[in-house]
């Protein structure tokens, strides 16, 4: 099983492609956003008003060296709102522009991932040789889901909140295997399972460039997840009911997918990510592997990736949802709570 890596917002002045080099026999892919637009980030190469003109250098720079190492490329258009320009011909535009100019450059990426229905659109039409992949933002998780958009989309980025229902994944990519699409997943989300705050933040990250630039509401935080996680004890154990995949689980996957992706644009320590992915084994908080990882909110605690139960997987998999209902997430606390 290999792994798609998204490209960071901020390098920080190093190099991602050096940072990421030990282990770049199991790097199947780079995606990033086309600086400026919006994606299921902020835009990179914007920060309040202040434009990064050497950001498309930069990324240019690295994406040309993981392209010679025989690594795909995924150009984002994942932004969850374009506005107005949803499905114009100045949003038809900006997408066929970025790909002129990789074509120019770098060359024209494999897939593009987009949450847009009009993009794929405009990549099936203009770029045929380009796969369209679903993004996990649009949260497609039956097979009736996939059909409605078939004509569309390549590949589908499965809706992590079916992650830990293997049963139900079997049948999805049964399902795209059968009628010649692909699919993979995001394994190391912290976002909440079944978000109801989903859409709303998706949507304002969408608009981030503009959201800085006004005053927000006194007293509101967009974070629904931080909210809930910081009131109680008891709701902290949403943290173990979420989405992600440990890296000791994830061989449980093989067979199903390729390659999975793991999210790494905003994480602070990209390289540690794939590695603990690519070893199967962490030790440390495993908090730090998410995306969002929330290890803040119980510092000085942590919760110890080792500690878990031998038999934790096979727990999850018999989840039925019913979390209100159920103990067991309550004791698997008690035992990696240090």
């Amino acid at each position: 099983m290999k792994f798609s890596i998204g490209y960071p917002l901020n390098s920080h002045g190093k190099s991602f492609y050096e940072s990421v080099s030990p282990l770049m026999d199991r790097v199947a892919e780079i995606y990033f956003a086309w600086p400026g637009e919006s994606s299921g980030r902020s835009a990179a190469g914007h920060n309040f008003g202040m434009i990064d003109y050497g950001a498309t250098e930069e990324l240019l720079d690295e994406l040309y060296r993981f392209r010679n190492a025989g690594v795909k490329l995924a150009l984002l258009f994942n932004g969850n709102c374009y506005g107005e320009d949803a499905m114009s011909k100045a949003l038809e535009g900006r997408v066929l522009s970025a790909l002129e100019y990789m074509d120019r450059t770098v060359g024209i990426p494999e897939t593009v991932t987009t949450a847009s229905p009009a993009i794929a659109y405009v990549i099936k039409k203009h770029c045929p040789e380009i796969k369209t992949r679903a993004s996990v933002n649009m949260r497609i998780g039956t097979v009736q889901g996939m059909q409605y958009v078939s004509d569309r989309f390549d590949e589908f980025v499965l809706q992590r909140d079916y992650n830990r229902n293997l049963a139900h994944m079997t049948d999805l990519v049964a399902w795209c295997k059968e009628n010649g699409k692909a699919a993979s997943i995001l394994v190391n989300s912290g976002c909440l399972r079944f978000c109801s705050a989903q859409t709303f933040h998706d949507n304002l990250v969408a608009h981030g460039s503009g959201v800085d630039m006004r005053y927000p509401i006194e007293g509101f935080s967009l974070n629904t997840c931080w909210n809930h996680l910081k009131k109680s004890d008891e709701n902290k154990l949403a943290m173990l009911q979420s989405t992600w995949i440990r890296p000791e689980d994830l061989h449980h996957y093989e067979g199903l997918f390729d390659t999975v992706k793991l999210a790494t644009r905003m994480h602070p320590a990209p390289f540690m990510v794939l590695e603990a992915y690519c070893k199967g084994s962490f030790t440390g908080n495993l908090l730090d592997l998410f995306e969002p990882g929330f290890a803040s909110i119980i510092e000085p605690h942590i919760l110890d990736n080792k500690a878990f139960s031998p038999d934790w997987f096979e727990k999850v998999l018999k989840c039925n949802g019913n979390c209100h209902k159920c103990s067991v997430c309550r004791e698997e606390w008690r035992r990696i709570f240090r």
